[in-house]
């Protein structure tokens, strides 16, 4: 999906929702369990609940590789169907990043195998570690650039870690668009982080910014929309617990549909308001 599809898909849709699909095994309503495969089970009644509402799925791998050999199939079965949802963009969590062979590893199972849109990706080991993941036409790197959890002060915002761009982050992202552009590079920047959002975007005015911490974590979604959103790309806001752990009964996919209306209804204000 290239960038302009995503961006008009956003509009059409009038949501800039991602879902993101942590499915804990400890946590989907019991009766799944009794299926022969609870987690795909769980995944896809979301998605036939939730499809209309939402831009993209962000299947976060660990909650899969921690189930072993049937967790990677349960998520290879997920990619898979929604693959028959023409109009949604895929990103697999999975935070990968090493020496340039062993990237491409990587990127032949999660673009090449998998067939996903869009790979989240740490910078930490520099240009070689991303570039392979860059090789693959009509894919994205979503790169680690400012993370909402309250280690990212530790290195990313730290103020004793400055360079000549500023803080850590912010060397990241004017080192990184360099080494792809706004068709197949975008950002990672957290929701709890609203106040960086004017800078970064100063850094990064067309790339595209996939945005967690907004809700549970407590970053304010109007805030995010303010600062990121802009006429020439847009946001991807993440959520997880919040929509398919909204209900643990036999209505759960639901009680997931109703908060995601929720968000949606939000965001289509939100739009209205900063795309003019």
């Amino acid at each position: 999906m290239t960038k302009e599809e995503l961006f008009e898909n956003i509009k059409r849709k009038k949501s800039f929702l991602c879902i993101g699909l942590d499915t804990d095994i400890e946590k989907i309503p019991r009766h799944l369990l009794k299926t022969s495969d609870p987690l795909f089970e769980f995944n896809k009644q979301i998605i036939d609940a939730t499809h209309h509402l939402c831009v993209s799925y962000k299947p976060n791998t660990a909650f899969y590789e921690s189930m072993g050999a049937a967790g990677w199939e349960s998520l290879e079965k997920t990619i898979h169907y929604l693959k028959d949802f023409k109009d949604i963009f895929t990103i697999a969590d999975a935070k990968r990043g090493d020496i340039g062979n062993t990237s491409s590893m990587y990127a032949r199972s999660f673009f090449g195998l998998m067939d996903f849109d869009a790979l989240t990706v740490a910078p930490y080991m520099g240009e070689d570690s991303v570039k392979p993941f860059l090789n693959y036409e009509g894919k994205w790197v979503i790169l680690l650039a400012l993370t909402s959890n309250t280690g990212s002060a530790d290195f990313q915002s730290n103020p004793k870690i400055k360079t000549g761009s500023g803080f850590l982050f912010e060397e990241v992202l004017e080192t990184s668009k360099n080494w792809g552009n706004a068709d197949n590079l975008m950002y990672v920047v957290g929701g709890t982080q609203a106040a960086m959002f004017a800078d970064i975007r100063k850094i990064v005015p067309e790339s595209f910014l996939l945005v967690p911490g907004v809700g549970a974590q407590g970053g304010s979604l109007e805030e995010v929309a303010k600062y990121g959103m802009n006429s020439q790309c847009g946001l991807l806001v993440n959520s997880s617990r919040n929509i398919i752990y909204a209900g643990n009964g036999d209505d759960f996919a639901q009680q997931a549909r109703a908060e995601a209306e929720k968000m949606q209804k939000e965001m289509q204000g939100l739009l209205t308001s900063y795309l003019k």
